[in-house]
């Protein structure tokens, strides 16, 4: 009978076969005789804590389990305190909700904050330093950004400016900044992976984080991969781009972090974080500039490439200081880590082709002490930040 059917129906035959058994399902509910043995599986993600006004405390929670939550009691330094929950107590599975509290709380101290549900489990909601959140208008807005560009667009701008000394090295030390290229990148590669799944473990389960990480840089990385096989052989010009692309995402995490951690008030010492993230960045505009060497690019290419490569941070103050989301984040910093994957394949492709029009191997001492450096440099300047 199936031989003659068409082929539209075939296609469907096992989805509407697969509907059926869990329409079956669900209407005998076989897991009813077990339902007693079980306690419910609560799972309660305090997504964000804000202090809007002095006095008063919100916080933003998601239900991530597979069981509904009520939220019964909540407290604040040990004391049952007085709330309201909109849109109600109970929360479905992802459903979301918002605590209001009108608690005197003192600027610059930590606040533990608990959230206890109607079958006694305990939440944990504490801020280490409670401040007055930022509000969203344009003085806010100007102030990350001028933050997204001290710490991204200036180091990588004054980085860039090594550009005409690296035109007068010769060929084996110009191979060994190449060389110095991929471990900075390797660095960032290593870090960005790390900083994600350090964000998708603060996401809801019911998220899965770690996944979303790994498959957002294998995807990121297949695409970049693919549109740069149809491209041909990279021009240095376009593998200089490619490699302030994937600095820019990785200092997009960075504009993430100094942001939420400017709003929450855990940047006590702001000032010192921000001179180290910018000592940190400094290396990276040499990183960018080391393919163009043989060539005179516009200045133009040389401010769009500044704007790719430390852009994204002023982005990531934005989001990080008024809207922080970890998995949001953990994948935005997973598709980072993809493209910095395939910019060690480029720049390692352009520096195993420039050695062997010499008539060399890329494989030399000086270039693996210039992988070296870059690693260290790297590792070294990240103690400012860490």
């Amino acid at each position: 009978m199936l031989r003659n059917a068409p082929r539209w129906l075939l296609a469907l035959l096992p989805l509407l076969l697969l509907a059926a058994l869990v329409a079956g399902f669900l209407a005998l509910d076989p897991l009813r005789y077990f339902s007693g043995a079980f306690p419910p599986l609560e799972e309660l993600t305090v997504q964000r804590v804000l202090f809007p006004a002095p006095g008063a405390i919100r916080l933003e929670v998601i239900n991530g389990g597979p069981d509904p939550v009520t939220i019964a009691q909540v407290t604040v330094d040990d004391a049952y305190w007085r709330h309201t929950i909109s849109p109600g107590r109970t929360l479905g599975r992802l459903d979301t909700a918002t605590i209001d509290l009108a608690y005197p709380w003192v600027d610059g101290e930590p606040l533990p904050i608990n959230l206890i549900t109607a079958t006694g489990v305990t939440f944990p909601a504490g801020v280490d330093v409670a401040v007055v959140s930022p509000a969203l208008d344009g003085g806010t807005l100007l102030a990350y950004a001028l933050l997204g560009i001290y710490v991204g667009v200036i180091p990588v701008a004054l980085g860039m400016l090594w550009y005409p000394f690296l035109r007068r090295v010769d060929r084996k030390w110009l191979n060994a900044v190449l060389a110095l290229t991929i471990g900075l990148l390797i660095f960032l590669f290593v870090d960005t992976l790390l900083e994600a799944l350090e964000l998708a473990g603060e996401a809801p389960g019911v998220f899965q984080g770690v996944p979303v990480v790994v498959f957002g840089a294998l995807l990121s990385l297949g695409v970049l991969l693919a549109v740069g096989r149809r491209g041909g052989e990279q021009s240095p010009l376009r593998v200089a781009a490619l490699i302030a692309l994937g600095i820019g995402l990785h200092n997009f995490g960075e504009g993430l972090a100094i942001g939420a951690a400017f709003a929450t008030g855990a940047a006590a010492l702001g000032s010192f974080l921000v001179v180290g993230f910018t000592l940190h960045n400094v290396t990276e505009g040499i990183g960018v500039v080391a393919p163009l060497t043989r060539q005179r690019p516009p200045l133009r290419a040389f401010v769009l490439l500044a704007l790719l490569a430390g852009g994204p941070a002023i982005l990531g103050t934005w989001i990080g200081g008024l809207a922080f989301s970890p998995l949001l984040a953990a994948l935005f910093l997973s598709i980072g880590a993809g493209a910095i994957l395939q910019v060690i394949w480029e720049v390692g492709r352009l520096l195993s082709r420039d050695a062997q029009r010499a008539g060399g191997s890329a494989l030399t001492w000086l270039n693996f002490a210039g992988l070296a450096a870059g690693i260290l440099i790297m590792y070294g300047t990240a103690f400012l930040v860490k």
